[in-house]
């Protein structure tokens, strides 16, 4: 029966065994030869008496007996007394996944994705991302949410914009869904009150940034009888304070790989919420303290600046701004005064991670709003037609899960933390 690498050593050295996976690195001594086998669970190094006939990369099996070596990876190695080559890898792959993948660009990365995707480094990113992922289910559910998977082929834009990806639907166009918004809405009003979806959303913008990814997962978040922004607020401290623990506790080797580590509970406890128009007066001082020009928005820069005074008076890396203008903001967004919404972003570590806010349940409010936005009720019936029905009060956010992990472990570039990134150019594998 075969044996994954980290539980070798827990053999005992009469038990013949057997292991398989991907030939990691080849060390031939002359008369002994040594292999880093490599594995789902990590490495273990084989003995051999002479050099096989394999190349870097093969996929291989073999047999033998674990053997007590310090020196080895898990201080236990295996004396190889069978070996059997089930996929043998070409000799000139592009580069070495047991190589430094920091002296590749992100171009050589992306371009070669099969392959990159091998080097521990970087699954190590997905071992992050699945560990999120599960996080943020378990949590929620835990809370009494419920989770939905809802159509991404929808009739138009939930936000009423233009950057919408048409698709061929029979005799008809369709688009590919900028967010589940409606949807969660409608689960809200059914009666289910809380949920969640984990799931793809597709943006046609026309970006080519280190922040933007044209197809990316979104960590949706909707309930029902809420106050305002800050009942989310308090929803998503727990919710991340509860994700940066399990990464915490699940994960440590794969954030050693990157030197990363994430926020305890009382760094997340601790992060501040600022008003909009405090959060860009203060990023505009702090960007003239340092030499640069006047903030007048919440641009990357503001975001980069709050989060530095966040960790520098708060001793967090997560701050909420709060009271977005309510022409920065969409048509069912939920307004506080003549001026500004219910609504929030979380930046973390330098990037907005978070969108959300309480939405309009009030249908006289909704029709009233529409004009100001440049929209019809004849072209918005199916939201008209939910709020007719009766729906509490209520709201949702929003989380990047790729952004979240690219700012966790440091990553330089979101599509980095994309298995199979989509952009302007990029369309495979």
């Amino acid at each position: 029966m075969r044996v994954l690498a980290k539980d070798i050593a827990g053999k005992g050295a009469d038990t013949s065994i057997e292991a398989c996976g991907w030939v990691h690195r080849i060390r031939d001594m002359g008369g002994v030869c040594f292999i880093i086998l490599r594995d789902r669970s990590g490495i273990v190094q084989l003995v051999l008496n002479e050099k096989p006939d394999i190349t870097l990369e093969s996929v291989i099996k073999v047999q033998g007996f674990p053997a007590p070596n310090e020196k080895a990876p898990g201080g236990t190695e295996i004396r190889v007394s069978a070996i059997e080559v089930l996929s043998r890898a070409e000799p000139d792959l592009p580069f070495q996944v047991n190589g430094d993948i920091a002296k590749l660009g992100i171009e050589t990365i992306l371009d070669n994705r099969l392959l990159s995707v091998r080097s521990p480094k970087i699954r190590a990113v997905f071992n992050v991302q699945a560990t999120i992922v599960e996080a943020f289910s378990a949590w929620l559910r835990s809370q009494g949410f419920t989770e939905i998977k809802t159509s991404k082929l929808v009739w138009g834009g939930t936000e009423g914009g233009t950057e919408l990806f048409e698709v061929e639907y029979f005799d008809r166009k369709l688009c590919l869904a900028q967010s589940p918004q409606f949807y969660k809405e409608a689960m809200v009003a059914s009666g289910m009150e809380r949920v969640f979806e984990v799931a793809p959303a597709y943006r046609a913008e026309k970006h080519d940034t280190p922040r933007h990814l044209n197809e990316y997962i979104s960590l949706d978040v909707e309930m029902g009888f809420i106050e305002s922004e800050m009942d989310l607020i308090e929803l998503e401290r727990g919710l991340l304070a509860h994700i940066f623990s399990q990464v915490a506790e699940k994960n440590a080797a794969d954030l050693a790989l990157w030197n990363a580590s994430v926020p305890n509970g009382e760094a997340v406890a601790a992060a501040p919420v600022i008003g909009y128009e405090d959060a860009v007066k203060l990023a505009s001082e702090l960007s003239a303290k340092a030499g640069g020009a006047r903030i007048f928005d919440i641009n990357p820069e503001a975001e980069r600046f709050l989060c530095e005074w966040a960790k520098e008076q708060h001793s967090s890396d997560l701050v909420f701004v709060n009271e977005f203008p309510r022409r920065y903001r969409p048509f069912y967004t939920y307004p506080s005064d003549a001026n500004r919404t219910m609504s929030f972003d979380a930046l973390f570590r330098g990037l907005e991670i978070t969108t959300g806010g309480r939405r309009q349940h009030n249908y006289d409010a909704f029709v009233e709003v529409l004009p100001r936005f440049g929209l019809k009720l004849e072209n918005m019936q199916n939201y008209a037609a939910l709020l007719r029905c009766g729906c509490p009060p209520h709201g949702g956010f929003a989380i990047g899960l790729e952004r979240l992990t690219a700012r966790i472990l440091g990553l330089a570039n979101v599509k980095e933390a994309s298995l199979f990134p989509r952009d302007r150019k990029r369309v495979e594998p």
